[in-house]
């Protein structure tokens, strides 16, 4: 059975960091990815990273703040994002299995998701 599970989610005042983690279990993906959801939004792209660890991909709303790794020996994936702003306020999903990357309708495995507060 797979399973993604997200972790690292919290509350964290403008310009900090916090660090998401998705641990994957069942089956390898070649790539995974997160994804976001605010309040009355659709849920969008954010990043994703291969199995080999050479690609990754962001949305331009996260570029030179996020930073997508995957951790193989662990099968988990990482989110790394700094100067955090308040408009970064969603859940964050992890996502794995989709020939699409950027869009969220493919998928065809999602964790729970992990809120991510950013305050003013």
């Amino acid at each position: 059975q797979v399973e993604l599970v997200e972790s690292g989610g919290g509350l964290v005042q403008a310009g900090g960091s916090l660090r998401l983690s998705c641990a994957a279990s069942g089956r390898t993906f070649s790539t995974m990815s997160w994804f976001r959801q605010a309040p009355g939004k659709e849920r969008e792209f954010v990043a994703a990273a291969s199995w080999s660890r050479v690609r990754t991909y962001y949305a331009d709303s996260v570029k030179g703040r996020f930073t997508a790794s995957r951790d193989n020996a662990k099968n988990t994936m990482y989110l790394q994002m700094n100067s955090l702003k308040p408009e970064d306020t969603a859940v964050y999903y992890c996502a794995a299995d989709s020939p699409v990357i950027s869009g969220a309708a493919g998928y065809k495995y999602w964790g729970q998701g992990t809120q991510v507060t950013v305050s003013s």
